[in-house]
């Protein structure tokens, strides 16, 4: 967690929807490496432009889930940890730490990481450059369907990090700053918690199909602004290149959310800077601050449901401290707290 005396009480802020080039089918390491850094080399000219068009008042630019390296689409841990997976002092942050400081932003995004504290997992990683070049904040993903999470190797992970490294919020002059991995944007209880912490902004890196139906993450994205008083800030992918996946299966649809749940900028297919906005801050602490029936923040009993969360039959901690792990861990994981649940007549 950062702290910064200064404060700036509105910006403009930028989701910017970039086409991603999968790592997938590159045949080494090298060659994925080769893919990761013409992505990193084509940014600076994406948000330079970008910035052209929006103005020198835009201090922050998020980047979309997927954007430097595409998701594993079956690969082993460990063959995907060496294909696609960042060290935490790799030298992509380093070039991406130089944009931020080049364009005087905030530049966040979503990538792979490997961590020598876990030596046989990776993590999917969520970071914050400030504009010194500084990474303010970096978040591990708490809910995946196929990649390892720090609730997985829980106790050492709180031993290695602690709380606010599990839940890290960035306090910076642009606002007070949290990450929301992809789907993870379904589950209330992580924006909630980020947002007891003090998170005014919410960073959704994304790559997810789009339509202008409400779609499960449309209304959850409207969710999680109007119960956390916060801004949503989403950029998904312009579509993901070189998969056995249709390309355009996720594009379009970046946006940003402000705290009262009204839609303030959107943008349609392809890559696009369109899903720029002002973010208001002085006007969402004026009704942070507000009593009220529309304070929800304020009205939140949160100990009524600590019961609930301490059950047992749950999703379990910790499976993954030990042995060689495979996608199907996941999977038969997912089963046993399905039977838990059918076993408790939950489900």
């Amino acid at each position: 967690m950062t702290a910064n005396p200064e404060r700036i009480e509105s910006f403009r802020a930028l989701a910017l929807q970039l086409t991603c080039e999968a790592v997938n089918l590159a045949s080494s390491p090298s060659e994925a490496r080769s893919i990761m850094t013409k992505a990193v080399e084509s940014l600076e000219g994406k948000i330079a432009t970008s910035l052209a068009f929006i103005g020198s008042d835009c201090r922050l630019v998020l980047l979309p889930e997927y954007w430097l390296t595409g998701f594993p689409m079956g690969e082993a841990l460990g063959i995907w940890a060496q294909k696609a997976c960042l060290a935490m002092d790799d030298p992509i942050y380093d070039t991406l730490a130089e944009i931020a400081q080049k364009f005087n932003i905030f530049l966040a995004g979503n990538a792979y990481e490997i961590d020598p504290n876990f030596p046989s997992l990776y993590f999917q990683s969520c970071f914050i450059f400030n504009p010194s070049g500084i990474m303010v904040l970096r978040y591990r993903r708490l809910n995946s369907m196929y990649t390892p999470t720090p609730h997985d190797v829980w106790d050492k992970y709180l031993d290695c990090y602690g709380l606010d490294g599990i839940f890290p919020v960035a306090k910076t002059e642009i606002g007070n700053l949290a990450t929301i991995a992809s789907d993870e944007i379904l589950f209330p209880e992580l924006a909630r918690t980020f947002a007891t912490r003090g998170a005014e902004i919410f960073l959704h890196p994304t790559s997810e199909i789009y339509g202008h139906a409400r779609l499960p993450k449309e209304a959850a994205k409207v969710s999680r602004a109007v119960e956390n008083m916060a801004y949503v800030i989403s950029a998904n992918t312009a579509g993901i290149v070189n998969t056995p996946l249709p390309s355009s299966s996720t594009d379009g649809g970046s946006k940003i959310i402000d705290y009262r749940g009204i839609l303030l900028a959107e943008t349609g297919a392809g890559e696009s800077m369109a899903a720029f906005a002002e973010i208001d801050l002085a006007a969402l602490r004026r009704n942070r601050k507000r009593p009220g029936i529309q304070n929800l923040l304020a009205r939140h009993r949160s100990g009524l449901y600590t019961e609930t969360y301490q059950q047992p039959h749950f999703y379990p901690a910790n499976t993954m401290l030990e042995g060689e792990i495979e996608r199907q861990h996941f999977i038969k994981t997912q089963q046993a707290t399905i039977n838990n649940l059918i076993q408790q007549g939950i489900i």
